[in-house]
């Protein structure tokens, strides 16, 4: 899903990646999750590359910072990246 900011900025969600695509954080949810979230690296300016995904689709493997994390895609689609 494309959303554009007010500035005009366009961004999608963690969980539009493409496998081998890569994508910067821009923003992360202000609840609970978002914090949660960003004790695991998925930081504004981290850069995120989607591994593979789950033969059903869910969950996905992404890499960030020299390491792998499994997110389901609902946890991924609060996640707004741009693409790299």
């Amino acid at each position: 899903m494309m959303v554009q900011d007010a500035t005009g900025d366009v961004s999608v969600t963690l969980a539009d990646l493409r496998p081998g695509q890569k994508g910067q954080v821009i923003r992360l949810p202000d609840e609970a999750i978002g914090t949660n979230l960003a004790a695991l690296g998925l930081v504004k300016g981290a850069v995120v590359a989607l591994g593979r995904k789950a033969p059903l689709g869910d969950p996905r493997i992404y890499s960030l910072l020299g390491y792998q994390l499994s997110l389901r895609e609902a946890e991924a689609r609060l996640v707004a990246i741009k693409i790299c």
